[in-house]
C-alpha cells in the first residue's frame, strides 16, 4: 500500500487542493489526477454515476498522481467498505449531525479491533499488496460532513471522536440548514460566522477543517481563514466557467463567467 500523500502535506502545514468529480468521465478523472490537485474526490452522493461508475473514476484518479477519495452517498457500512476496497484513501461522509453518527462512521473505516470494516480489499489490494491490512488504517482519512443545526449544536463532541481525522463543510447546505440564501459567493454573515468556528473548533480537538468554495478566489479566503483542505469547484463548474468565458471572448462581450457560485456546480 503506498503512502498517503495528504498526511505528509497536512503535516507539513501545506493547504491541499481537491478536485470534485460528478460526471461519470474516467478520461476526465485522469486528467484532474494530472493537473496538480493534491487529491480527486470521486462524489458518489451526487456524482451522476453509481457503484460501478465510482470505480471505474477512482481507477482513473489512481493512474494519475493525485490522491483517490470518495464521498460516500451516506453513512453505511457496506457502501463505504466497497469504495475502500475499490481503493479509495480517504471517505468524506454527508450528513454526520452528532458525535454518536462520527464514531460509526470512523468504525466503518477502520477493520477490527479499531473498526468494523469487513475484510475484501479487492482493487485496494490488487497484486497483493504487502501489508495493507495493517497499514490501511494509519492511511485512510476519515471526513465527517457539518452541514446542519444538529452538527453545529454537537460541534466540539463530533471533532473531539477517536480517530476521526476531519470535519468537511458544505456552505450551502449549511446555508439551507440555517434559513439563509446557499450559492452566493460569499456566504451570508451567519453561515461565514458558523464555518469560522467549525475550523477553530476542529483546529482545538487538532484534527482537520475542509471545505467546498465556489471558485479559486473562495477558496484561497477559505486558507486564510484557516481551512486545511478545500474544494475551489466541481469539475462541472470548472467547464462551465471556461466555456463561458471562451465563448465571451470569441464574441467580445465581457468576461464571460457566471461568478463564483452554487449555480455553477458548488455543494
Amino acid at each position: 500500500m503506498r503512502d498517503n500523500r495528504l498526511r505528509a502535506l497536512f503535516a507539513a502545514g501545506e493547504p491541499v487542493v481537491n478536485a470534485w468529480v460528478s460526471a461519470d468521465s474516467p478520461y476526465l478523472a485522469e486528467t484532474l489526477s494530472y493537473a496538480g490537485y493534491d487529491s480527486v474526490t470521486v462524489d458518489l452522493q451526487h456524482g451522476m454515476f453509481g457503484m460501478d461508475g465510482a470505480v471505474r473514476l477512482l481507477q482513473a484518479v489512481s493512474a494519475g498522481p493525485a490522491v483517490p477519495l470518495a464521498r460516500t452517498p451516506a453513512l453505511d457500512a457496506a457502501v463505504i467498505g466497497k469504495l475502500l476496497d475499490a481503493g479509495a484513501y480517504g471517505i468524506i461522509c454527508p450528513a454526520v449531525d452528532d458525535a454518536a453518527q462520527a464514531a460509526r462512521f470512523v468504525a466503518m473505516c477502520r477493520y477490527p479491533p479499531a473498526g468494523v470494516r469487513s475484510y475484501g480489499p479487492a482493487r485496494a489490494n490488487l497484486g497483493l499488496v504487502p501489508g495493507y491490512v495493517e497499514q490501511a488504517d494509519a492511511q485512510v482519512m476519515t471526513w465527517a460532513m457539518v452541514e446542519s443545526r444538529p452538527a453545529l449544536a454537537d460541534l466540539e463532541a463530533i471533532v473531539a471522536t477517536p480517530g476521526l481525522d476531519g470535519v468537511f463543510v458544505g456552505p450551502n447546505d449549511l446555508a439551507l440548514a440555517l434559513g439563509a440564501e446557499p450559492g452566493l459567493a460569499v456566504p451570508p454573515p451567519e453561515v461565514e460566522a458558523a464555518m469560522v468556528r467549525i475550523a477553530e473548533a476542529a483546529h482545538v480537538a487538532g484534527v482537520l477543517a475542509g471545505a467546498f468554495a465556489s471558485g479559486p478566489a473562495a477558496a484561497r479566503r477559505l486558507v486564510e481563514q484557516g481551512y486545511d483542505f478545500v474544494t475551489p469547484g466541481t469539475d462541472m463548474a470548472i467547464l462551465r466557467r471556461a466555456a463561458a468565458e471562451g465563448v465571451a471572448a470569441v464574441r467580445g462581450t465581457g468576461g464571460g463567467t457566471a461568478g463564483e457560485s452554487a449555480a455553477s456546480g458548488g455543494y
